[in-house]
């Protein structure tokens, strides 16, 4: 015959995991808390750093600078605009970028 728990006993058996039932939520919630601290300061913060120090470079840029942009053209910047910049890519060639298309400024006498 089988062994079946007294009734008494499972009555009381959901009152007393009641008292327990805060922390045990709270327990199985660090795991992911932490791991949201973590994907934080390893992904999102740097990425962050990243693009304000690039919003820096962008902002500080001046005619007569060398930069190189995403596609992979370099040139002399020859005038500035709000959103846009012309650059030089050789003597008497102009094109229109975006000056968020910079992706580095180049010491000077690098382009010949």
């Amino acid at each position: 015959m089988p062994v079946f728990i007294s009734s008494a006993f499972a009555q009381t058996a959901p009152a007393a995991a009641a008292g327990g039932d805060m922390m045990s939520s709270l327990t199985s919630m660090l795991p992911l808390v932490l791991m949201f601290v973590v994907l934080y300061f390893v992904m999102i913060r740097p990425q962050m750093k990243k693009q304000k120090e690039h919003r820096a470079m962008i902002d500080a840029l001046a005619k007569g600078d060398e930069v190189a942009t995403a596609g992979g053209m370099l040139g002399k910047v020859s005038s500035l605009s709000e959103g846009y910049m012309s650059l030089e890519i050789s003597s008497g060639v102009e094109v229109q970028v975006q000056r968020s298309a910079v992706i580095q400024v180049l010491p000077k006498g690098t382009i010949k």
